[in-house]
């Protein structure tokens, strides 16, 4: 583990997370086929509660890398993915196109269509933004920390497709994860597709091996988690079930139908390595709604239960 410093990223809330020069985060990942960890065994009956009281059905795998206990509930299950593929869109734009910082500074141009199209832009939508365009450094910031769709659509376009995302999950050892349609379309999230999913297991460790691995230079690796710290979708979800003094790098998404709410990320108690957590969840009913809270109310469980 590198050293760890922390200044304020908000009053009253998160705290920044910095690193040391050519600091390593990287930490020893679970096996593939890691199991429940004892002590969590109540987690599963709360977690079916929170099933029927929600009438939905959820998905969680966490890691506690201070201890090497893990938390599976339908962790091999699929579910929507959602917006929750920008972070892998940034990952692979740092890893496979940019050098030094040169196709960081590229300038994106982009058509109001485009802003239209996407259905949520409150970036690229901006009037300067649509009449200069804007770097794919900014992109990347919009689309992971603001969820914009026109901009993760644009790097999308810059990755090759949607396809490009599965393929940089499979450079990952990730079999699961797919992408194959563009935003908004991609978050249809009918419970019998198989295509733009993802397992909780399967994003949980893929988020690991780009947030607390080896994937990516420390430096991209830091910009990242940079992003997904600065986050701005998770306040009913991550950000309402996790202690408010600990470090939150996270991703949201969110369906157009059938209620999902996802978080993904890495968390920091203070004082303590992280905690890898990903929460899936979809309702059975095609109109929803969003349950944010059950979201926040799973991480809150794992986290007691783990820490």
């Amino acid at each position: 583990m590198g050293t760890l410093g922390h200044t304020k990223l908000r009053p009253g809330r998160r705290t920044a997370l910095t690193l040391g020069a050519g600091a390593a985060l990287a930490v020893a990942l679970p096996a593939a086929s890691a199991h429940a960890a004892t002590g969590t065994a109540g987690l599963a009956r709360r977690f079916r509660a929170l099933e029927e009281e929600y009438a939905a059905r959820l998905g969680v795998y966490a890691y506690d890398t201070a201890t090497g206990r893990s938390v599976r509930y339908r962790a091999d299950e699929t579910f929507a993915l959602c917006s929750v593929f920008k972070t892998l869109a940034a990952g692979a734009v740092l890893r496979d196109l940019d050098r030094n910082g040169e196709f960081l500074a590229k300038r994106i141009r982009y058509t109001e269509q485009q802003v239209t199209d996407s259905g949520y832009a409150p970036v690229t939508g901006r009037p300067e933004n649509l009449a200069d365009g804007m770097t794919v450094e900014a992109l990347c910031a919009a689309a992971v920390s603001e969820s914009d769709n026109c901009a993760g659509n644009l790097l999308l376009s810059e990755l090759g497709g949607p396809t490009g995302i599965t393929r940089f999950c499979r450079s990952l050892g990730d079999r699961t994860t797919r992408l194959d349609r563009w935003e908004p379309d991609l978050n249809s999230a009918e419970p019998w597709r198989t295509t733009d999913i993802t397992t909780p297991h399967a994003i949980g460790r893929t988020y690991a091996r780009l947030l607390l691995g080896r994937a990516l230079p420390d430096a991209d690796r830091e910009r990242l988690t940079g992003w997904l710290i600065a986050n701005t979708t998770n306040g009913e979800r991550f950000g309402t079930g996790l202690p408010d003094d600990w470090t939150l790098a996270d991703k949201t998404g969110g369906g157009a139908s059938y209620g999902v709410a996802n978080d993904v990320g890495v968390a920091w108690p203070p004082g303590r390595p992280p905690l890898l957590l990903a929460v899936l969840s979809t309702k059975k009913d095609p109109a929803g709604p969003t349950e944010n809270a059950l979201v926040a109310r799973a991480a809150a469980q794992v986290a007691a239960a783990l820490t």
